[in-house]
C-alpha cells in the first residue's frame, strides 16, 4: 500500500473516499463540519435522526450528494471525547482501513491525523496510521495450496494534515514510519514460516540478502568456528539436532568510523522442543516462534537500513535448533561459557539463555556504546505481565529510561522489572559457577540475572517478549514486535 501527505479541506479532495470522525455525542471533528457544510447539513440531518456512526470504530459509508469533490464519505465513530487516547485511536485506524478494503475504493484520504490524540505529535499519530494499515493489510498464505485471490481494491491512502507548513515535517515522519512497516513485515513473515524452512541457514541466508540489498556487512560463524572460541554453552543446545547452528553477525555502518556501535542481540531458536526436558504436545507448534527475538532484529535492521540512519548498529543472532536426541544435552550436564563460566544445565528447556551468555561474551569485542538483547525467554514473563508489555531489565539507568521511552514514543511498551542481586543466589550449583534455572519463583527475573553475569563489560538491557512476540489462537502469528521499539530507540541514539 502506498502513503503520501495531503494538505486540503476535505470537501476539497478528488479522491474516493474520504474519511472524517464523530463523537458519540454527534460532534463533528472539523473535518467532518468541513464536509457538513459542502453537503448543506447533511450529516447534522443524520445526526439528528440517530444515525451517525456513535460507538467507537463504527463506520457509515456514504456515496457523495454530488457538491464535494471526493465520490464516497466514510464517517468513523470516535467514541466519548474525553476517553479518546492512544488505544481508542489505533482502534479507529484499524477499523477504517478494514472497512474501506471492503469498498470498490481504490484510493482514499484520512483526516484522522489531525485529531488530538493524548498529545501525541503528528509523527506518532501518522506512524500508527501506517502501521495500523500494514497489519490490516498483511497476510501468510504462500504455503497454502489456494492462496487467496481476495485483493483488497485500496491501494494508496494519503493522510491529510491541518497546516501546509506541516506538509514537509510530515512527509518525513511518513518515510520512517514506512520503514519499520516493512521491518515489521519481514519479522512476522520469518515468525511465521514454518520450522522446515526457516532453519538457522535460513535466517543466515536472509541475513545475507539483507546485505546484498541494502549494502551491510555480514559475517556467518559456523560451529567449527563456534568450537574456536569457546563458546560451549551454545554449542550444547545445538547437539541434539541435525541443523548446523549458525551466529549470524550484520553489520550497519552509518555513522563515524569512531562511534561506538549499538549491538542488538537476538535469540534465534527456530524450533524448540525443549530438548531432553521435552515441552508438551499441546501448543508445541508455536515453538517455531522461538526466533522471534532473532526475527525482530532482523527486522529492526531492515528498517534502519532503509532509513540509512547515521549510526553504527550490529546484529548479533545465534541460532539453532534445540532438540532432543542420543547426542542431546542432559539435565545434569556441566557446560564452559565463551566467558570461562561454568553453568550446570538443570533444565534443558532453558535453552534461550545459554545462546545468549555466549552472545553477550561476544559483543565484548566490539566495545559497544550500549547492548540490548531480544528473547522470547521465559513463560515467567507472560505470567507477570501478559501479552501487552515486555519485560524489561538493564544494568544502567539511562539505558533503562531510553529503552522504555522508545518503546512509549512508538506504543510498542516494555515495563521495568527489578534486576537485584538478591535473586542471584537462585542460580547457584553445588558443581558449578551457576545454574542455568532458579527454580519457579521469579523466572524472569532470574533468567535476566543469569543474564546480567555475561554483560558486565558494557551497559546492557534485556528485552523478554515471551508474550508479545506472537498471539494464539484463531490469530495465530507473529506480531514483529519490539521492531517499533528498538528502531525508535535506534532513532534517539542517532540524535544523542
Amino acid at each position: 500500500m502506498e502513503f503520501s501527505i495531503k494538505s486540503a479541506a476535505s470537501d476539497k479532495h478528488k479522491t474516493d473516499c474520504v474519511v472524517v470522525g464523530v463523537f458519540d455525542n454527534n460532534r463533528l471533528t472539523s473535518a467532518a463540519a468541513s464536509l457538513d457544510q459542502a453537503c448543506k447539513k447533511h450529516l447534522s440531518e443524520l445526526g439528528r435522526q440517530g444515525d451517525l456512526p456513535k460507538k467507537l470504530g463504527a463506520t457509515l459509508l456514504l456515496q457523495s450528494p454530488g457538491t464535494i469533490s471526493a465520490r464516497r464519505i466514510l464517517l468513523v465513530g470516535l467514541g466519548a471525547e474525553q476517553e479518546f487516547k492512544e488505544k481508542q485511536y489505533r482502534e479507529v485506524v484499524r477499523a477504517v482501513v478494514r472497512a474501506l478494503m471492503q469498498t470498490g475504493a481504490a484510493e482514499a484520504v484520512l483526516h484522522l491525523p489531525e485529531l488530538d490524540v493524548n498529545n501525541r505529535d503528528l509523527r506518532w499519530r501518522l506512524e500508527q496510521v501506517v502501521l495500523g494499515a500494514a497489519e490490516c493489510e498483511y497476510r501468510f498464505d504462500g504455503f497454502k495450496s489456494k492462496a487467496s485471490n481476495k485483493t483488497a481494491a485500496l491501494k494508496s491512502i494519503a493522510l491529510n494534515v491541518a497546516y501546509k507548513a506541516e506538509v514537509s515535517k510530515a512527509e518525513a515522519a511518513l518515510r520512517g514510519a514506512a520503514a519499520i512497516a516493512e521491518g515489521v513485515k519481514f519479522a512476522k513473515d520469518l515468525g511465521n514460516t514454518p520450522p522446515n524452512i526457516c532453519t538457522p541457514s535460513y535466517l543466515a541466508q536472509q541475513a545475507k540478502d539483507l546485505a546484498k540489498r541494502y549494502r551491510l556487512k555480514v559475517e556467518v560463524l559456523e560451529q567449527r568456528d563456534m568450537e574456536k572460541l569457546g563458546m560451549g554453552a551454545l554449542l550444547s543446545v545445538t547437539r541434539g539436532s541435525a541443523q548446523p547452528p549458525k551466529l549470524i553477525v550484520l553489520r550497519h555502518d552509518g555513522g563515524k568510523k569512531k562511534d561506538k556501535p549499538c549491538v542488538l542481540v537476538g535469540k534465534g531458536i527456530t524450533f524448540d522442543t525443549g530438548g531432553i526436558s521435552l515441552k508438551p504436545a499441546p501448543d508445541m507448534d508455536e515453538m517455531k516462534f522461538d526466533m522471534s527475538g532473532a526475527g525482530s532484529v532482523l527486522g529492526t535492521m531492515k528498517a534502519v537500513a532503509q532509513m540509512k540512519l547515521p549510526l553504527n548498529v550490529i546484529a548479533l543472532i545465534p541460532t539453532c535448533e534445540n532438540m532432543p536426541s542420543s547426542t542431546a544435552t542432559r539435565p545434569g550436564d556441566i557446560v564452559t561459557s565463551m566467558s570461562g563460566q561454568t553453568v550446570e544445565i538443570l533444565n534443558t528447556d532453558a535453552e534461550g539463555r545459554l545462546i545468549l551468555c555466549d552472545a553477550l561474551t561476544y559483543a565484548e569485542r566490539f566495545e559497544p556504546q550500549a547492548v540490548i538483547d531480544i528473547a522470547t525467554l521465559t513463560g515467567a514473563c507472560v505470567i507477570a505481565l501478559g501479552h501487552v508489555v515486555h519485560g524489561l531489565y538493564a544494568n544502567n539507568d539511562r539505558l533503562l529510561d531510553d529503552v522504555r521511552q522508545a518503546g512509549d514514543a512508538a506504543y510498542d511498551r516494555a515495563w521495568p522489572m527489578p534486576l537485584l542481586d538478591d535473586y542471584q543466589e537462585q542460580l547457584s550449583s553445588n558443581f558449578a559457577d551457576m545454574a542455568n534455572i532458579g527454580g519457579r519463583p521469579a523466572g524472569s527475573v532470574t533468567a535476566a540475572c543469569y543474564l546480567a553475569r555475561f554483560a558486565k563489560k558494557f551497559h546492557w538491557a534485556h528485552l523478554d517478549i515471551a508474550g508479545t512476540a506472537y498471539r494464539s489462537g484463531k490469530d495465530k502469528g507473529s506480531t514483529g514486535r519490539p521492531v517499533g521499539l528498538l528502531t525508535h530507540f535506534l532513532m534517539g541514539r542517532a540524535k544523542a
